[in-house]
């Protein structure tokens, strides 16, 4: 069952939050889109099978559909939460432009989630909410365009991975012990996940405690040194690079962006 509350709304575009309650392992029949639409994932994890395959859909992930391209769900963990931006074709073309991207789903890196929270978040919709839109559409057409697919089985490696470091298990602390789970060698896990996410294995790693980082600031968090011990930075020094190097942000002056 989906519900959808809108967030905001233009002659260009309009933006729903959209809560899935969704729990089955098997693929729903073939939806179609009735427009051009970016969905991102805020929550939970469910999958995606369109034209360019089986996506496992999660926080710091994305995927874009054109009107009247169908695609497929399957919801085995549950329900999940996700930004649906719904863009009318002129804009949609004066960014993304008329070639079909090759891609339908892509990764987030941390400035483009941050464009997304201040999409959601934003009161001034012909300006601020609008700038962070057409950052997004960009992102979308860049991730999408022509980096070419691994195959089949390296997807589902790649998969599994980015399961693990969202997860945290134990094994995702490093890259050998990772790739040692998940029976292959570091040297094709580092090669697979560059290829099908578009960055490094560490930079997603770093990307998820960076998301989590924000989100704790976002909701008003205020112990700094006790949010890098929580997130596993060696102090709050690493962790304040770390973030502004995602996002061009200090953890403080993000906390003053978002509240």
């Amino acid at each position: 069952m989906l519900t959808a509350v809108p967030l905001a709304a233009s002659t260009d575009f309009t933006v729903d939050a959209v809560t899935c309650t969704a729990s089955h392992a098997s693929w729903s029949p073939e939806e179609a889109a009735c427009g051009h639409v970016i969905v991102l994932v805020r929550r939970g994890r469910f999958r995606r099978r369109a034209r360019d395959g089986v996506f496992e859909a999660g926080p710091g992930t994305a995927y874009l559909q054109e009107p009247g391209e169908p695609a497929e769900f399957a919801h085995p963990a549950g329900g999940d939460v996700c930004t649906a931006v719904w863009v009318r074709p002129g804009l949609w073309r004066s960014v993304a432009g008329e070639d079909r991207p090759a891609r339908t789903a892509f990764y987030v890196d941390a400035a483009v989630d941050l464009a997304h929270r201040r999409v959601v978040s934003g009161r001034d919709v012909e300006f601020d909410v609008a700038e962070g839109l057409v950052r997004l559409l960009a992102a979308a057409a860049s991730r999408a365009s022509d980096r070419p697919l691994p195959g089949a089985e390296d997807r589902a490696v790649v998969a599994a991975a980015r399961a693990a470091v969202l997860a945290d298990t134990p094994e995702s602390a490093g890259l050998v012990p990772l790739a040692q789970s998940l029976g292959v060698s570091p040297f094709r896990l580092s090669r697979a996940f560059g290829r099908e996410v578009g960055v490094s294995l560490t930079r997603f790693r770093n990307r998820v405690r960076v998301g989590r980082a924000v989100e704790r600031l976002e909701a008003g968090e205020d112990d700094l040194a006790g949010l890098a011990a929580d997130l596993g930075f060696a102090d709050q020094a690493h962790m304040t690079r770390t973030v502004r190097e995602h996002v061009g942000h200090t953890p403080t002056a993000l906390r003053r962006l978002l509240t």
